[in-house]
């Protein structure tokens, strides 16, 4: 093990508790509410709101203090909130709540992030195995034939299945055992969504891994001590999708985050 390794690992892994308990991280997440093309209330929050085929909207007066980003005052009559599947996306504040709409296979929902959420104010790290070399090893990636993404259905943590978007899998020797993966493309990176022999028990129910960028031999690097908690793991309003078919290894992965700890 070197020192920069594993100073690498230690500042990542500090970055990640950091991000998660911003007062806007994941662990703030205390809603998502799915609307409809009816005007209705969101428990807890002024106004009426629903959804149409531009976006999310909500009708509020300027004494209810809902402002959307960059405009100079409250929400005053009806406002249209472009959701995160748009380039030009919209998010909006009521005091220190910060209410972001998204759209997920053609679903609109508006989710309310709060600095005071019970799980953010307990939040106490994430623990995690130890550093170890032998858990970050040579990969190989080889896209899908037609190279296209292909779409797999899967459960997802709130009890629907979705579709997921996979690209093509990684070929890869761990603890002497050779096995694959079907991973995404994000960009020029890959992600995956893995489960193992310690998921449920040591760790999460799964995790999830990213790759950098393959050359163009298909070769990466799949680091195991850098896998990580799904959002889901600290909020249950995430909706995160479960492993895909095959990638749930039959041997114990000890590496990376393990579970949220709370005081």
């Amino acid at each position: 093990m070197t020192a920069t390794a594993a100073e690498d690992w230690k500042h990542w892994s500090d970055g990640r508790a950091a991000s998660v308990s911003a007062p806007h991280g994941q662990l703030a997440l205390t809603g998502t509410h799915w609307l409809e093309p009816e005007p209705a209330e969101i428990p807890g929050l002024p106004g009426r709101w629903w959804a149409d085929a531009e976006g999310i909207r909500v009708r509020a007066e300027a004494s209810d203090g809902i402002t959307v980003d960059g405009a100079g005052a409250p929400v005053d009559g009806d406002v249209l909130l472009r959701p995160d599947s748009d380039p030009a996306a919209d998010t909006a504040t009521l005091g220190a709540l910060l209410l972001v709409p998204i759209e997920r296979e053609g679903e609109l929902a508006l989710r309310v992030f709060d600095p005071a959420a019970p799980r953010r104010t307990a939040f106490a790290g994430i623990a995690a195995y130890p550093y170890a070399p032998e858990w970050a090893v040579p990969a190989v990636f080889t896209p899908f034939e037609d190279g296209d993404a292909q779409s797999v259905v899967v459960p997802n943590a709130d009890g629907r299945e979705r579709p997921l978007a996979v690209s093509g899998q990684i070929a890869f020797t761990v603890a002497g055992e050779h096995r694959t993966l079907t991973v995404s493309r994000s960009g020029e990176w890959l992600s995956g969504v893995i489960a193992d022999a310690t998921s449920g028990i040591d760790t999460y129910r799964f995790r999830f891994i990213t790759l950098p960028a393959p050359d163009a031999e298909g070769r990466t690097v799949l680091d195991l001590n850098r896998a990580y908690l799904p959002p889901c793991a600290f909020s249950d309003h995430f909706i995160c999708p479960f492993p895909p078919p095959g990638n749930r290894l039959d041997f114990a992965v000890e590496a990376g985050e393990k579970q949220v700890l709370s005081r």
